[in-house]
């Protein structure tokens, strides 16, 4: 299965986390890493899953490296029809009120295009004690186990 794994990050903790989750996927699978900021929404394959792993800035914002795939999203309205996809956020509950919108808000901005989301939404807090691969790694086993449960239907 080929498995685009994407990320969104001010500091490269969302970068590092892509890297461990490409690891832990093993050989069954082919992935591609890259950042958001060199993925253009419109030429997504929908033979591909994509897993999104993005922090948030600011009040609640996407990080520079993800705004250019949100000004595509917003501007071009691509059709993301048949297109799925898991997302996980990475944020700071010191932050309570936009807590983790980042990977919120580009998850509403791609089904508003047509895409299927898998899963529930992953989220690490950095106050927090655990690890953002503690959080995520079983997350994605989660994941790929609805998309092997899908496949098999």
């Amino acid at each position: 299965m080929k498995v685009g794994i994407f990320y969104g990050s001010e500091t490269g903790n969302s970068e590092m986390l892509c890297e461990d989750i490409e690891t832990e996927l093993g050989d069954g699978f082919e992935c591609d890493i890259q950042s958001l900021a060199d993925v253009d929404p419109a030429e997504m394959q929908k033979d591909t899953f994509y897993i999104i792993v993005t922090s948030t800035y600011g009040n609640g914002d996407l990080p520079s490296t993800a705004l250019p795939f949100e000004e595509a999203l917003t501007e071009g309205k691509p059709d993301l029809k048949g297109i799925r996809f898991a997302i996980f956020g990475l944020g700071d509950m010191v932050f309570a009120e936009t807590f983790a919108h980042g990977s919120m808000k580009l998850a509403e901005m791609m089904k508003a295009q047509g895409a299927t989301q898998v899963g529930e939404r992953g989220i690490h807090d950095a106050s927090g004690f655990d690890m953002p691969e503690d959080i995520a790694l079983p997350w994605v086993q989660e994941i790929m186990g609805l998309m092997q449960a899908d496949k098999a239907a």
